[in-house]
């Protein structure tokens, strides 16, 4: 501020605000309560999504056609009163985001187009090895493909088939919902939206660890193997978790998260030691090489938040004092 004191000139200073605590900044309770609640609204959302599923008693394995019909009946329910828990944080903690409960979580048509497709040929573009590798070992050309494709038929088995519904739509959908649109508007006042971004995958990792269950009452493997898998999902279902965090921060759209969490489910894990073996190893590894290097050359540019219009939870922050978060601009 200007001062002028006495018979002699002050120099004049200024001198930049400092930031408030987000909830002080929105009229809410206190930094320390506000960061509780919206751990505590997390954990009760990703153990109500988990619980869902074994509501119902049964012998079967997961993967058999009554148990999935079940799980989608249960889950599809939590998902759908997941956006009542971001209401009541929102009621608890006095934070007033700027905008409608849909659009903070995604649902918004400015920029949808280029939210659906870029993320996805982003995605597409690390998976290159892959995709090479898919193409090679497949016995049929191209136009066959193609064909296959774009039959109905085709579209007709994959609806009737239980386990496809379950990976291509309602796993992607409902856990995007949850573990993303819903989570990270709660985590992002507390812990900023860098450390929302691999925070909250956490919740998303720790989920999955249900399967240990499953593979120990039908002894699937030994416990030792079981246990290993588990570490192992849970790392890569962490570092996919932070993708598709960024990727919802960066677009402020749920549709491209979900698009890649299907295409990332029909593809899985890269066969990494398949392609070292493989007769053409050379060219696979070089695809794989510049998958990953067109990927994070494109990485921020293809997610330029000026391509997807004004973001919802960046001025969610904006309002909480924060107009200098990084992964909006």
């Amino acid at each position: 501020m200007a001062a002028l004191a006495g018979d002699g000139l002050r120099l004049l200073s200024v001198s930049r605000p400092e930031r408030q605590p987000e909830s002080a900044a929105l009229g809410g309770p206190g930094p320390g309560l506000c960061c509780w609640v919206s751990v505590f609204s997390c954990l009760s959302l990703a153990c109500s999504y988990v619980g869902s599923l074994y509501v119902w008693k049964s012998e079967l394995p997961r993967d058999h056609p009554a148990v999935i019909k079940r799980r989608f009946t249960s889950v599809l329910v939590v998902s759908s009163l997941s956006p009542l828990c971001v209401l009541l944080w929102r009621e608890l903690t006095g934070i007033q985001p700027g905008t409608s409960l849909l659009t903070l979580m995604g649902f918004r048509l400015e920029g949808i187009f280029p939210a659906a497709l870029l993320p996805l040929l982003l995605t597409m573009i690390l998976f290159l090895g892959p995709l090479m590798q898919l193409s090679m070992d497949c016995p049929c050309d191209l136009a066959d493909r193609l064909k296959v494709v774009l039959a109905p038929r085709s579209w007709a088995r994959c609806l009737t088939d239980m386990r496809w519904l379950r990976n291509q739509v309602i796993a992607p959908l409902t856990e995007e919902l949850v573990f993303r649109a819903c989570m990270l508007p709660m985590l992002a006042p507390c812990t900023g939206l860098g450390p929302a971004v691999f925070t909250c995958p956490l919740f998303f990792g720790v989920a999955h660890f249900h399967h240990i269950f499953e593979q120990l009452r039908f002894r699937q493997s030994s416990v030792g193997s079981i246990f290993l898998s588990a570490a192992f999902q849970f790392s890569y279902t962490a570092v996919f978790g932070a993708y598709t965090a960024f990727l919802f921060i960066r677009t402020g759209h749920l549709i491209g998260p979900v698009l890649c969490h299907s295409f990332c489910n029909y593809m899985g894990f890269p066969a990494v030691c398949a392609a070292l073996e493989h007769p053409q190893r050379r060219l696979l590894l070089a695809g794989y090489a510049l998958g990953v290097g067109f990927f994070l050359l494109l990485l921020q540019p293809l997610t330029d938040p000026k391509l997807y219009g004004s973001l919802p939870l960046c001025v969610l922050l904006e309002r909480a004092g924060d107009s200098e978060a990084p992964l909006c601009s």
